[in-house]
This record gives C-alpha cells, sequence and structure tokens, in this order.
C-alpha cells in the first residue's frame, strides 16, 4: 500500500512538472529597431507640430519587447547622415537580431540642395549602410522615399522620386535586402484619397488654424499627425510580411490593421 501511494505520489509530481515545463513561456528577447533617414521620417520639436514625421508613430504599433529608435533628422541626405556621426550612432549599438530601417532619398535627389548625392554615391552608400548592419548581424531594411502629394491636370499622382527610389529598388534586390516600396504605397494611398483628400495627410493649415503657423502652412512634403500614421501602417504591414517573429509583437488593435 506504502509503495502504491509512493508510486501515486511520484508520478502526479511528474505530471505537475510536465504541465509546468509546457505552460512555461521564454521571454522573449527585447529588439531594437533603428530608424534612419529624412525629415518624413524624424521626430519633431514641439514647435513644428501638427508636422510628424511617420518613425514617431512606429512605437505605438510593439509590444515592450520592441524598442523603436528614431535617429531619422531633417534635411538628411545618405551623404550627409554618414558625414555627420548619425549612421555611426546607430551602427555602434545596434546588435544581433536588431532591425536597422533605411529611408533617404527626398534631399539626396535634389541637385540644388547641399546634401545632394549623385546617383553612383547614393547608391554606393545604401550599400554600405547595407554591410555595417550585416556585419552586426542585424538586419537591413531599405524603404524608397515616401511620395509627395502632387498630382497632374488628370488627377493622376505624379512620382517625384522616380530615379531615387527606383535605385533603393536597385540595391534592394542585387544584394537580397528586404524592401519596402513606401514610394509606391504610397502613391497608391493618394490616390485612394484623391487629389483633394489627400490634403488630410499633409502639414495643410490655414490661416490662424495653428499657432505654430499663425499664416497657415501649405506643405505637400511632410505629414501631420494622421499622415504620418498611415505611413506608418504602410511600412508595419510590410515589415509583418517578412518578419514572423516581428509580426508577434505586435499589439493588435485598429490602428495595426
Amino acid at each position: 500500500m506504502k509503495t502504491k501511494t509512493c508510486r501515486l505520489q511520484l508520478l502526479t509530481a511528474l505530471m505537475l512538472t510536465a504541465i509546468a515545463w509546457l505552460s512555461f513561456k521564454p521571454a522573449q528577447q527585447v529588439i531594437h529597431i533603428y530608424l534612419a533617414g529624412d525629415s518624413t521620417m524624424a521626430d519633431k520639436a514641439k514647435s513644428a507640430r501638427p508636422e510628424m514625421g511617420w518613425g514617431t508613430r512606429m512605437t505605438d504599433f510593439f509590444d515592450s519587447t520592441v524598442v523603436v529608435v528614431n535617429k531619422a533628422q531633417n534635411g538628411r541626405s545618405t551623404k550627409s547622415f554618414m558625414a555627420e556621426g548619425k549612421w555611426k550612432e546607430i551602427i555602434d549599438v545596434a546588435s544581433a537580431g536588431d532591425y536597422v530601417l533605411i529611408q533617404f532619398g527626398h534631399n539626396d535627389e535634389v541637385i540644388t540642395k547641399a546634401a545632394y548625392t549623385t546617383e553612383k554615391d547614393f547608391q554606393q552608400n545604401l550599400l554600405q549602410m547595407v554591410k555595417d548592419v550585416r556585419n552586426k548581424k542585424a538586419l537591413p531594411v531599405l524603404i524608397t522615399p515616401a511620395a509627395r502629394r502632387k498630382f497632374d491636370s488628370l488627377g493622376h499622382v505624379v512620382d517625384t522620386h522616380l530615379v531615387y527610389a527606383e535605385l533603393v529598388r536597385k540595391v534592394a534586390k542585387r544584394n537580397q535586402v528586404v524592401l519596402i516600396d513606401l514610394a509606391k504605397d504610397s502613391q497608391e494611398l493618394l490616390a485612394t484619397f484623391g487629389e483633394e483628400e489627400s490634403k488630410l495627410l499633409f502639414n495643410h493649415l490655414k490661416p490662424g488654424q495653428n499657432p505654430n503657423y499663425p499664416d497657415g502652412k501649405t506643405d505637400d512634403t511632410h505629414f501631420n499627425e494622421f499622415g504620418a500614421r498611415k505611413m506608418a501602417q504602410l511600412v508595419l504591414k510590410a515589415l509583418r510580411k517578412s518578419y514572423a517573429d516581428l509580426d508577434q509583437r505586435v499589439v493588435k488593435s485598429s490602428w495595426t490593421k
């Protein structure tokens, strides 16, 4: 009788141990998503609001196991971002399993700007960034520049990043880098809204509407909060398709749909 009791106790202990192991979920490693880019991605000072970069809204989508670090800066190109040491700030801290989202082109393509980067140098800079990220065993993601709001006389969206967006695609394809074609996706979004309603995505303000812009503002490049969120949703949708691990860390809500 005593032997049977001992066996029963041992069996019960083993069952409880098995249940505990099955129910145990190891803590997920905290990963970082670093953002490298220009003003369409960057965080903004309060004095610039309601202007907002889409990178600001990326923090809304993930649980506590993901930390979004937005290093994007106004007016930067691949050339100036690297020359000023801002790229080094990311590479110095990036670790294996982290993600680095890279979106440039807005300033690289404007020949009258000091940040202008030739087509050849633009591709070389993107490739160098990809190599730097991979050397840290992190994951590079190339992103084509977000669309400006421009429509032709027939009401069709005009691609203002035709050349430099294609260069990003080429670098991604040749080097097997995950690509988020935000240029294409955001143009489709603008087309869905239409020429007039698409103003709701950008920093369009009437005189007296906002104390930061007492004379009003007509900006077809930079987003307001709503536009930044819509662009971030496009980026998130593409990331979830490419990376199952990130998808598991998304906080499910209407914002992430």
